[in-house]
């Protein structure tokens, strides 16, 4: 089971540093969780992850039951065992799907909009390729589109098979176009499969249930009231933020308020560099994104001046390291120059190399933050 200890509060902000201890090892927190969707890190083995800094991993449960299955992860002994990860795991619930291959691919929008929008969600719509129902999603499987129903029970069974040390309730990540009707609808149903999650979980996993409500104050305040109620070892904030980044922290700040300070709340799938600092700040103490893997496999590197785009010609002659403030292995070892023509000439290994360094990058910028938390200065 699950041990989180505040070891101590900041006076300027409500950040904490905190451990977090599973079966596989303490976290130190705020943490971010590098997303290994598919039981790996893209690009990377798990000896190379584990000397990015990542303490903890998150997996996902949705892709995972479609391939390899389950059973064929518990015959091989468990997640950690089937992908060689001695550390933390996490699988998400399935939730997200609900959202990425429903609106979300319906209006080809991610939780936080990149500019306000006409189009909206309405109580009476329904996605174009699921179907959600107050007993569970009926899903088409985007490998075969076989129908695939997933609710709060087979949420549970097939993470608690799966065996990561901390699992979620199964919930809908509602689409920021949601009306207000839509996302009230949306939450009872959170809220109906949250108790279900926890009548049907047997196993010792660590459960945290999830918080919605969107970009409403009095549907946040409800839903975490609501989560905070049950009893769920710790807590996730999920779902969308509107169309202003400043939405989220206001948002946080709400939520985080109505939680037990005790247990410890995690920030599903946000995390981009200016985001972090406001999320440690709110008092997240583990978060999860793609962000530097996805863009380090599409050629962008993350450094202290900025990003760096190395598809680009300019850096073929260009012999400096990535980030000469990194002391990761890429950026002792490999030139921009070098780089550059790796992913110019469509070579693997450049995906290794910016993914390795990205989130070891990622990984020493929140260590940073643990480190001003201790000090005092955030």
């Amino acid at each position: 089971m699950l041990e989180f200890k505040i070891l101590k509060k900041s006076k300027k902000s409500r950040a904490r540093l905190g451990a977090l201890k599973t079966p596989h090892g303490e976290i130190e927190t705020p943490a971010f969780v590098p997303v290994a969707t598919q039981a790996a890190i893209k690009a990377l083995t798990s000896e190379e992850t584990l000397t990015t800094k990542s303490q903890l991993l998150i997996a996902n449960t949705f892709y995972l039951h479609l391939r390899p299955g389950e059973k064929i992860v518990k015959k091989a002994g468990g997640l950690h065992k089937f992908m060689n990860w001695p550390k933390p795991l996490m699988t998400d619930s399935g939730g997200f799907q609900v959202f990425s291959l429903g609106f979300g691919k319906d209006f080809n929008t991610g939780k936080i909009l990149r500019e306000k929008s006409e189009k909206k969600v309405g109580l009476d719509n329904q996605p174009k390729s699921i179907k959600i129902t107050d007993q569970g999603v009926v899903f088409s499987s985007p490998i075969d589109g076989q129908k695939i129903f997933l609710g709060p029970k087979e949420s549970i069974k097939i993470q608690e098979t799966l065996g990561a040390d901390i699992i979620y309730a199964f919930d809908e990540c509602p689409p920021p176009v949601a009306d207000y009707a839509y996302l009230k609808k949306s939450l009872e149903r959170t809220h109906s499969w949250a108790r279900s999650c926890l009548k049907t979980k047997k196993s010792n996993q660590s459960l945290y249930g999830i918080v919605q409500g969107g970009r409403f104050k009095d549907l946040r305040v409800e839903s975490a009231r609501f989560i905070a109620s049950l009893d769920f070892d710790g807590f996730g904030i999920g779902g969308e933020f509107g169309v202003d980044k400043r939405v989220m922290s206001k948002m946080l700040k709400i939520t985080l308020a109505e939680l037990p300070e005790e247990k410890p709340r995690h920030l599903l799938g946000i995390g981009h560099l200016d985001d972090i600092s406001r999320i440690a700040e709110a008092g997240i103490d583990t978060f999860d994104c793609t962000l530097p893997t996805h863009y380090g496999r599409h050629g962008i590197a993350f450094t202290s001046q900025g990003p760096l785009d190395m598809v680009k010609s300019k850096f073929l002659n260009d012999l400096k390291p990535l980030d000469k403030k990194c002391d990761c292995s890429v950026c002792r070892n490999y030139s921009r120059g070098y780089i550059s023509h790796l992913f110019r000439a469509k070579e693997i290994t450049a995906l290794t190399l910016l993914t390795f360094h990205n989130l070891y990058f990622f990984n020493s910028f929140v260590e940073k933050i643990r480190q001003a938390i201790k000090k005092g200065a955030i």
